[in-house]
Protein backbone atom coordinates (compact mmCIF):
# COMPACT_ATOMS: atom_id res chain seq x y z
CA UNK A 1 0.00 0.00 0.00
CA UNK A 2 1.39 3.18 -1.13
CA UNK A 3 1.47 6.39 1.48
CA UNK A 4 -1.21 7.99 -0.16
CA UNK A 5 -3.59 5.42 0.75
CA UNK A 6 -2.12 4.77 4.50
CA UNK A 7 -2.73 8.72 4.99
CA UNK A 8 -6.04 8.48 3.81
CA UNK A 9 -6.71 5.56 6.43
CA UNK A 10 -5.44 7.36 9.11
CA UNK A 11 -6.93 10.40 8.26
CA UNK A 12 -10.61 8.55 8.09
CA UNK A 13 -9.39 6.12 11.21
CA UNK A 14 -10.46 3.19 8.93
CA UNK A 15 -8.70 0.04 8.92
CA UNK A 16 -7.18 -1.67 5.83
CA UNK A 17 -9.54 -3.91 4.72
CA UNK A 18 -11.48 -0.67 3.38
CA UNK A 19 -8.91 -0.62 0.66
CA UNK A 20 -9.82 -4.17 -0.72
CA UNK A 21 -13.41 -3.68 -0.32
CA UNK A 22 -13.31 -0.18 -2.08
CA UNK A 23 -11.12 -1.58 -4.82
CA UNK A 24 -13.81 -4.91 -5.28
CA UNK A 25 -17.28 -2.29 -5.22
CA UNK A 26 -15.64 1.29 -6.49
CA UNK A 27 -13.00 -0.13 -9.43
CA UNK A 28 -14.86 -0.19 -12.02
CA UNK A 29 -15.48 3.51 -11.39
CA UNK A 30 -11.58 4.03 -11.35
CA UNK A 31 -11.69 2.86 -14.39
CA UNK A 32 -14.35 4.96 -16.32
CA UNK A 33 -12.38 7.97 -14.60
CA UNK A 34 -9.45 6.47 -16.16
CA UNK A 35 -10.46 5.60 -19.45
CA UNK A 36 -12.55 8.72 -19.93
CA UNK A 37 -9.31 11.26 -18.90
CA UNK A 38 -7.14 9.26 -21.25
CA UNK A 39 -10.04 10.01 -23.73
CA UNK A 40 -10.05 14.00 -23.69
CA UNK A 41 -8.38 14.87 -20.41
CA UNK A 42 -10.87 17.38 -19.61
CA UNK A 43 -12.00 17.50 -15.67
CA UNK A 44 -14.70 15.23 -14.95
CA UNK A 45 -17.51 15.86 -12.32
CA UNK A 46 -19.03 13.24 -10.31
CA UNK A 47 -22.01 13.45 -8.03
CA UNK A 48 -22.27 11.72 -4.43
CA UNK A 49 -25.77 11.18 -2.89
CA UNK A 50 -26.18 9.58 0.44
CA UNK A 51 -27.97 10.18 4.22
CA UNK A 52 -25.98 11.65 6.98
CA UNK A 53 -23.08 9.15 7.82
CA UNK A 54 -23.75 6.76 4.68
CA UNK A 55 -19.71 7.20 4.14
CA UNK A 56 -20.05 9.90 1.41
CA UNK A 57 -16.97 12.02 2.34
CA UNK A 58 -15.04 8.90 2.79
CA UNK A 59 -15.83 7.81 -0.68
CA UNK A 60 -14.96 11.26 -2.53
CA UNK A 61 -11.70 11.53 -1.18
CA UNK A 62 -10.96 7.37 -1.89
CA UNK A 63 -11.97 8.47 -5.96
CA UNK A 64 -9.61 11.53 -5.27
CA UNK A 65 -6.66 9.81 -3.75
CA UNK A 66 -6.64 7.15 -6.21
CA UNK A 67 -6.68 9.00 -9.15
CA UNK A 68 -4.15 11.66 -8.16
CA UNK A 69 -1.96 8.86 -7.31
CA UNK A 70 -2.42 6.66 -10.36
CA UNK A 71 -2.52 9.68 -13.10
CA UNK A 72 -0.22 12.02 -11.17
CA UNK A 73 -3.30 14.53 -11.64
CA UNK A 74 -4.67 17.31 -9.48
CA UNK A 75 -8.15 16.25 -7.41
CA UNK A 76 -10.56 18.16 -5.91
CA UNK A 77 -13.20 16.40 -3.01
CA UNK A 78 -15.82 19.07 -2.21
CA UNK A 79 -18.83 19.03 -0.08
CA UNK A 80 -22.11 20.55 -0.58
CA UNK A 81 -21.72 21.38 3.33
CA UNK A 82 -18.52 23.47 2.06
CA UNK A 83 -21.31 26.40 0.63
CA UNK A 84 -23.26 26.36 3.65
CA UNK A 85 -24.63 30.46 4.37
CA UNK A 86 -22.54 31.51 6.89
CA UNK A 87 -24.18 32.13 10.43
CA UNK A 88 -25.41 35.95 9.71
CA UNK A 89 -27.11 34.77 6.70
CA UNK A 90 -29.09 31.81 7.68
CA UNK A 91 -29.72 34.05 10.53
CA UNK A 92 -31.28 36.83 8.18
CA UNK A 93 -33.38 34.03 6.42
CA UNK A 94 -34.60 32.93 9.28
CA UNK A 95 -35.66 36.41 10.13
CA UNK A 96 -37.45 36.51 6.80
CA UNK A 97 -38.50 33.59 5.39
CA UNK A 98 -38.96 31.20 8.41
CA UNK A 99 -36.88 30.22 12.14
CA UNK A 100 -36.03 26.68 10.89
CA UNK A 101 -33.64 27.65 7.82
CA UNK A 102 -31.05 29.26 10.87
CA UNK A 103 -30.51 25.59 10.92
CA UNK A 104 -27.79 24.62 8.30
CA UNK A 105 -28.65 21.34 5.93
CA UNK A 106 -31.83 21.74 3.93
CA UNK A 107 -32.10 23.43 0.76
CA UNK A 108 -32.19 27.35 0.91
CA UNK A 109 -29.36 27.25 3.46
CA UNK A 110 -26.28 26.81 0.52
CA UNK A 111 -24.85 29.44 -1.44
CA UNK A 112 -25.40 27.90 -4.79
CA UNK A 113 -23.68 30.31 -6.63
CA UNK A 114 -20.83 30.21 -4.76
CA UNK A 115 -20.46 26.33 -5.36
CA UNK A 116 -21.10 26.34 -8.86
CA UNK A 117 -18.45 29.55 -9.08
CA UNK A 118 -16.04 27.66 -7.69
CA UNK A 119 -16.22 24.41 -9.97
CA UNK A 120 -16.84 26.32 -13.46
CA UNK A 121 -13.51 28.15 -11.69
CA UNK A 122 -11.65 25.36 -11.24
CA UNK A 123 -12.66 23.64 -14.34
CA UNK A 124 -11.23 26.61 -16.11
CA UNK A 125 -7.74 26.02 -14.44
CA UNK A 126 -8.00 29.57 -12.44
CA UNK A 127 -6.31 29.92 -8.87
CA UNK A 128 -9.65 29.19 -7.17
CA UNK A 129 -9.93 29.67 -3.27
CA UNK A 130 -11.87 26.76 -2.08
CA UNK A 131 -14.57 27.56 0.74
CA UNK A 132 -14.50 25.09 3.78
CA UNK A 133 -16.91 24.50 6.69
CA UNK A 134 -16.19 23.55 10.19
CA UNK A 135 -18.99 22.06 12.15
CA UNK A 136 -17.57 22.16 15.38
CA UNK A 137 -17.89 26.14 15.20
CA UNK A 138 -21.31 25.66 12.60
CA UNK A 139 -19.35 28.60 10.49
CA UNK A 140 -16.99 28.95 7.59
CA UNK A 141 -13.55 28.31 7.52
CA UNK A 142 -11.47 32.16 7.62
CA UNK A 143 -10.88 33.03 4.05
CA UNK A 144 -7.21 33.16 5.16
CA UNK A 145 -6.97 29.67 6.18
CA UNK A 146 -8.66 28.88 3.00
CA UNK A 147 -7.07 26.48 0.56
CA UNK A 148 -5.88 27.86 -2.67
CA UNK A 149 -6.44 25.37 -5.75
CA UNK A 150 -4.28 25.88 -9.28
CA UNK A 151 -3.93 24.66 -12.32
CA UNK A 152 -5.99 22.01 -14.36
CA UNK A 153 -7.95 19.69 -12.32
CA UNK A 154 -8.80 16.17 -13.44
CA UNK A 155 -11.20 15.29 -11.27
CA UNK A 156 -14.02 16.72 -9.00
CA UNK A 157 -16.03 15.10 -6.75
CA UNK A 158 -18.95 16.44 -4.91
CA UNK A 159 -21.27 14.70 -2.34
CA UNK A 160 -24.02 16.02 -0.01
CA UNK A 161 -26.77 14.42 1.28
CA UNK A 162 -29.30 15.85 -1.09
CA UNK A 163 -26.96 16.04 -3.91
CA UNK A 164 -29.26 14.86 -6.87
CA UNK A 165 -32.27 14.95 -5.30
CA UNK A 166 -35.78 16.18 -7.30
CA UNK A 167 -38.08 18.08 -5.40
CA UNK A 168 -41.34 16.06 -4.39
CA UNK A 169 -44.70 16.87 -5.81
CA UNK A 170 -46.90 19.55 -3.83
CA UNK A 171 -49.44 17.88 -3.11
CA UNK A 172 -46.86 15.57 -0.68
CA UNK A 173 -45.65 18.68 1.22
CA UNK A 174 -49.35 19.01 2.73
CA UNK A 175 -49.04 16.78 5.77
CA UNK A 176 -46.39 17.33 8.64
CA UNK A 177 -44.41 13.75 8.55
CA UNK A 178 -42.47 14.33 11.84
CA UNK A 179 -42.68 16.82 14.89
CA UNK A 180 -40.18 19.03 14.05
CA UNK A 181 -42.72 19.92 10.87
CA UNK A 182 -45.98 20.12 12.89
CA UNK A 183 -44.34 21.76 15.86
CA UNK A 184 -42.17 24.30 13.84
CA UNK A 185 -44.13 24.42 10.75
CA UNK A 186 -47.37 23.64 10.81
CA UNK A 187 -48.28 25.85 7.74
CA UNK A 188 -45.71 24.29 5.59
CA UNK A 189 -43.94 27.53 4.85
CA UNK A 190 -40.46 26.14 5.64
CA UNK A 191 -41.03 22.56 3.55
CA UNK A 192 -42.47 24.76 0.48
CA UNK A 193 -39.67 27.05 0.48
CA UNK A 194 -36.98 24.25 0.79
CA UNK A 195 -38.79 22.06 -1.98
CA UNK A 196 -38.88 25.51 -4.13
CA UNK A 197 -35.39 25.70 -3.80
CA UNK A 198 -34.74 22.53 -4.56
CA UNK A 199 -36.21 22.42 -7.79
CA UNK A 200 -34.73 25.62 -8.87
CA UNK A 201 -31.70 26.51 -8.00
CA UNK A 202 -30.00 23.20 -6.72
CA UNK A 203 -30.93 21.73 -10.00
CA UNK A 204 -28.19 24.01 -11.73
CA UNK A 205 -25.29 22.80 -9.28
CA UNK A 206 -26.50 18.79 -9.75
CA UNK A 207 -26.51 18.97 -13.48
CA UNK A 208 -22.92 20.11 -13.46
CA UNK A 209 -22.25 16.50 -11.92
CA UNK A 210 -21.40 13.63 -15.38
CA UNK A 211 -22.39 11.35 -12.99
CA UNK A 212 -24.45 10.35 -10.17
CA UNK A 213 -23.37 8.02 -7.15
CA UNK A 214 -25.77 6.87 -4.46
CA UNK A 215 -25.04 5.43 -1.40
CA UNK A 216 -28.38 3.92 -0.30
CA UNK A 217 -29.02 3.64 3.30
CA UNK A 218 -31.62 0.71 4.44
CA UNK A 219 -33.68 3.09 5.36
CA UNK A 220 -34.03 6.89 7.06
CA UNK A 221 -34.40 5.25 10.91
CA UNK A 222 -31.20 3.97 10.37
CA UNK A 223 -29.51 7.63 9.98
CA UNK A 224 -30.18 8.62 13.25
CA UNK A 225 -27.55 5.23 14.78
CA UNK A 226 -24.70 6.40 11.55
CA UNK A 227 -25.18 10.57 12.47
CA UNK A 228 -24.79 9.49 16.16
CA UNK A 229 -21.06 7.78 15.09
CA UNK A 230 -20.88 10.62 12.75
CA UNK A 231 -20.56 12.65 15.72
CA UNK A 232 -18.08 10.38 17.85
CA UNK A 233 -15.54 11.02 15.17
CA UNK A 234 -15.99 14.77 15.57
CA UNK A 235 -15.19 14.21 18.98
CA UNK A 236 -12.46 12.38 18.98
CA UNK A 237 -11.19 14.62 15.92
CA UNK A 238 -11.26 17.64 17.75
CA UNK A 239 -7.43 18.10 19.50
CA UNK A 240 -8.29 17.09 23.46
CA UNK A 241 -6.46 20.15 24.76
CA UNK A 242 -9.74 22.13 23.05
CA UNK A 243 -11.79 19.90 25.70
CA UNK A 244 -14.41 23.43 26.42
CA UNK A 245 -14.68 23.49 22.18
CA UNK A 246 -15.47 20.08 22.24
CA UNK A 247 -18.24 19.84 25.01
CA UNK A 248 -20.08 22.88 23.17
CA UNK A 249 -19.99 21.56 19.60
CA UNK A 250 -20.65 18.01 20.01
CA UNK A 251 -24.32 17.14 19.62
CA UNK A 252 -26.24 14.82 22.63
CA UNK A 253 -28.50 11.55 20.98
CA UNK A 254 -31.64 13.78 21.71
CA UNK A 255 -30.01 16.92 19.69
CA UNK A 256 -29.16 14.30 16.53
CA UNK A 257 -32.47 13.26 16.93
CA UNK A 258 -34.16 16.62 16.45
CA UNK A 259 -31.48 17.63 13.96
CA UNK A 260 -32.06 14.45 11.22
CA UNK A 261 -35.30 15.36 11.57
CA UNK A 262 -34.86 17.90 9.44
CA UNK A 263 -33.57 16.37 6.47
CA UNK A 264 -36.31 13.32 7.03
CA UNK A 265 -38.37 14.39 4.18
CA UNK A 266 -35.72 14.69 1.56
CA UNK A 267 -34.22 11.41 2.35
CA UNK A 268 -36.95 8.98 1.94
CA UNK A 269 -37.79 10.73 -1.20
CA UNK A 270 -34.65 9.99 -2.30
CA UNK A 271 -34.34 6.70 -0.96
CA UNK A 272 -37.87 5.99 -3.10
CA UNK A 273 -36.99 7.79 -6.47
CA UNK A 274 -33.31 8.08 -7.09
CA UNK A 275 -31.96 4.39 -7.02
CA UNK A 276 -33.68 4.60 -11.34
CA UNK A 277 -31.88 7.07 -12.04
CA UNK A 278 -28.44 6.88 -10.43
CA UNK A 279 -25.34 5.79 -12.58
CA UNK A 280 -24.08 3.73 -9.58
CA UNK A 281 -26.72 2.39 -7.15
CA UNK A 282 -24.71 0.97 -4.05
CA UNK A 283 -27.27 -0.49 -1.35
CA UNK A 284 -25.95 -0.29 1.99
CA UNK A 285 -26.50 -2.14 5.20
CA UNK A 286 -26.69 -1.65 8.65
CA UNK A 287 -23.09 -1.49 9.29
CA UNK A 288 -22.24 0.30 5.71
CA UNK A 289 -21.30 -2.43 4.04
CA UNK A 290 -22.52 -2.88 0.24
CA UNK A 291 -25.03 -5.38 0.36
CA UNK A 292 -26.03 -5.07 -3.47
Amino acid sequence: MNLSLQQFLSQHQLPETYIHHANQHFGHIIAEIHRIYEQNQSTQIIGINGSQGSGKSTLADYLCTRIADELGVKTLALSMDDFYYTKHERQKLSDTVHPLLATRGVPGTHDIDLAINTINAVCSGLPTRITRFDKSTDERVALSDSEIIKGPVALIVIEGWCFGAKPLPKQELTKPINALESISDPEGIWRHYVNNKLGKDYQKLFAMAHRLIMLAAPSFDQVFQWRLEQEQKLSKKLNLEQHDLTVSSIMSKQEIGDFIAYFQRITEYCLEEMPGRADHLFRLGVNRTISA
